[in-house]
């Protein structure tokens, strides 16, 4: 019988990625989602069961059996009921189940400097996790991607969708602050790689290429040969300006608490480049399909 790993999220943007590596190396894969009834192509291949936080003792049953726990869980932002508080407390219950049922590694996805006295839940909230995690009794790996992009990602495909639809293209502030994207796959391949180590570790999971804000925008007008006039405004402008344009598409494009995560260069860091993958090729490579169709996070996780 071949060994069981457990993903939540496998019907997700990186869960996805993780299931499909898993099953290429004949791991038995259960997923632990919010979204059970969702259409995937990994739905006859993997054990399928709902995420839900509130009942520690079942959640260890659902873990019963895994050797690995690969948590892709969080919320971008607040929304409705969703917080970043219960996001935590969701996190911390997961590993009190995780160690309940005998989980012996648990590989988690964070993102670049957490830090628990940050203004910023986000990354507050993640440090906090990472903490608990650190104190649990569970073999642990750490992974601190800053940006990700790939196939049915937002955050670049948006950009594209707005430079392709709009005659003005708006940065928030200087447009200086950096950015250090990796592809999906490439922490896909991370991840499984360190589900089968046991030491405990923390790595920044960054690609190859820092750009500047700037730099990121001018790269995709060029690929998706815009003539949009890029502008430079305020952040609250900007940010005020997004808004108008979410509440059209019923959508959040961007949050206070991102253009300030950016602004104070939260999503680069100083360690070597743990992706290969390009950013600037994979564009390239798909400059046809890149921002044709919007993607929108409410309707994708809310």
């Amino acid at each position: 019988m071949s060994e069981l790993h457990v993903v939540t999220g496998a019907f997700g943007f990186t869960g996805k990625h993780v299931a499909r590596r898993l099953l290429g190396c004949g791991v038995s894969v259960r997923t632990l989602t919010a979204h059970p009834d969702r259409s995937s192509e990994l739905r006859s291949s993997i054990e399928v069961r709902p995420l839900q936080f509130t009942d520690v003792p079942r959640l260890a049953s659902d873990l019963q059996g895994a050797r690995v726990l690969y948590n892709t869980y969080w919320v971008r932002f607040a929304h409705g009921r969703t917080t970043y508080d219960s996001a935590v407390a969701n996190s911390l219950a997961l590993i009190r189940a995780a160690q309940e049922a005998g989980v012996e590694r648990f590989v988690h996805v964070s993102i670049t400097n957490p830090d628990e006295k940050s203004p910023l839940g986000y990354f507050r909230g993640k440090a906090r996790v990472e903490r608990a995690l650190r104190e649990s009794s569970l073999s642990h790996a750490i992974l601190r991607p800053a940006v990700l992009f790939g196939d049915e990602g937002i955050l670049i495909n948006n950009i594209a969708w707005l430079l392709r639809r709009f005659p003005l293209f708006v940065v928030p502030g200087s447009g200086e602050y950096r950015l250090q994207p990796i592809f999906v796959e490439d922490l896909g391949d991370l991840m499984v790689a360190q589900g089968k180590r046991d030491d405990n570790s923390t790595t920044d999971a960054i690609g190859p290429e820092t750009f500047t804000f700037n730099e990121l925008v001018a790269l995709v007008r060029r690929i998706v040969k815009s003539k949009s006039r890029v502008v430079h405004l305020p952040p609250t402008l900007a940010l005020r300006m997004s808004q108008v344009i979410g509440a059209l598409r019923r959508d959040v494009i961007l949050t206070r608490e991102e253009v300030d995560g950016l602004l104070a260069d939260l999503l680069v860091t100083n360690s070597a480049p743990t992706g290969e993958t390009k950013l600037s090729e994979w564009m390239a490579a798909h400059r046809d399909s890149l921002g044709r169709r919007y993607q929108s996070e409410l309707a994708r996780h809310f």
